[in-house]
């Protein structure tokens, strides 16, 4: 029941983070409503696609990861497949949270020489306190991320407290710039929702207790659907679409929404607010995303290279790409976040949907099955394969490119 509880609290603390940070700026143009039905749309397609994660995962070892599982059903090109897309979308969300974390740790710290040194070193001092608890072990990081999640889930209550008292009936009114951004905006939506790259941890740290899994899936992506709506009617409520695209033009960070947040309301309570939430929303995230990132490379070094990397060896692998990024590209917070969300649609729902179409042919009698037949797999994996084009249909112009 402990583990359970701190699972459930990984699920949500790993989903809860620059995602949900980003949304008020790539929904800028869409209007309350329509941001609305797309967060409920894209939660059931991903919660229902990491539970058939859950049913694939009962005809495997409790430790494998996502390569050694996708090689049991198909082969070396099934590894090398699932393997590269969560190996791309872990160092891309990394990347985002890494970029995220340093500049609010830059816009706290005294200033270092000029203000990309202060931001550089901001970006290694975050990378370098929080990833020491993965390379230490998934229950160092189960009791770092429990407290830090309370206390951002009581921090995110104060500020939608904050934040409804100042809500406007006209700003959640707002109609949609142009309703095709709603499809445009769903692949930075759908990192809101993405914590599947820990489910292979998760699985390990229950000891294949499926049971277990499924509940704590069920229950934090429930928590997280339920804060991301109030977190949308805070924010939209408060500023303006005007407002968000003048945000977007001037600094399209976590730190430009804190400024604007103070700007509108007048108030350094609920900025700092807004800032202390999204400081820990970053952290528990960061954490999730960086032990599923973790545990993906030890599957494929020692299982697939025989190549027995220690802790520390495997940490430098971890986190030393996403701090390169972060340190070149300190302003690629929704950048890495877009290209994220692309490959998380592969990830995510075809490739648990083309797992479990398999499962069900081999295994038909398994313990648990996720409901819907073979009709809701195809509709699942279609609208995947349909949010991984998006990028490439608003390059070549039929859609309109997302605020941001």
């Amino acid at each position: 029941m402990n583990k359970t509880f701190g699972s459930t609290l990984l699920v949500s603390g790993t989903m809860i983070g620059a995602g949900m940070l980003a949304m008020p700026l790539t929904s800028a143009g869409i209007g309350l409503t329509f941001t609305i039905f797309l967060l409920i749309v894209l939660w059931f397609l991903l919660t229902y696609s990491a539970l058939l994660f859950v049913e694939a995962y009962q005809t495997i070892e409790s430790d494998a990861g996502i390569g050694s599982l996708s090689a049991l059903y198909f082969g070396r090109l099934g590894r090398f497949i699932s393997t590269v897309a969560l190996l791309v979308f872990l160092y891309a969300l990394l990347a985002a949270y890494v970029t995220g974390g340093g500049g609010l740790l830059a816009s706290i710290l005294p200033p270092i020489a000029t203000a990309e040194t202060t931001s550089q070193l901001s970006i290694v001092m975050f990378t370098l306190i929080f990833g020491a608890s993965i390379v230490i072990g998934t229950k160092t990081v189960d009791g770092l991320n429990r407290p830090l999640f309370l206390i951002m889930l009581s921090t995110l209550v104060v500020v939608l407290f904050l934040l409804l008292k100042e809500v406007k009936m006209d700003n959640l009114m707002a109609m949609p710039i142009d309703k095709a951004l709603i499809l445009s905006a769903s692949p930075v939506f759908f990192t809101s929702f993405g914590f599947h790259g820990s489910i292979p941890s998760l699985n390990k740290y229950l000891g294949g207790n499926i049971k277990a899994l499924r509940t704590s899936i069920l229950v934090g992506s429930l928590i997280t659907l339920c804060g991301y709506i109030l977190w949308q009617l805070g924010t939209h409520g408060v500023l303006t679409q005007s407002v968000f695209l003048q945000i977007l033009q001037d600094e399209p960070t976590l730190n430009g929404l804190v400024s604007a947040t103070k700007q509108v309301t007048g108030s350094d309570i609920i900025s700092g607010a807004v800032k202390l939430f999204s400081a820990l929303a970053l952290i528990t995230s960061f954490l999730g995303v960086a032990l599923g990132l973790f545990e993906c490379l030890e599957d494929l070094l020692h299982r697939v290279c025989k190549f027995k990397a220690g802790r520390a060896t495997l940490g430098l692998f971890t986190f030393v790409p996403p701090l390169l990024f972060a340190l070149f590209y300190p302003k690629g917070f929704i950048l890495a976040l877009g290209y994220a969300g692309q490959i998380f649609a592969f990830y995510a729902v075809v490739l648990p949907a083309a797992l479990v179409w398999k499962v069900r042919k081999l295994h038909p009698n398994l313990p648990y099955r996720v409901s819907g037949g073979s009709a809701l797999l195809l509709i699942s994996a279609l609208l995947g394969v349909i949010i991984t084009s998006i990028p490439f249909v608003i390059k070549a112009g039929y859609l309109p490119a997302v605020v941001g």
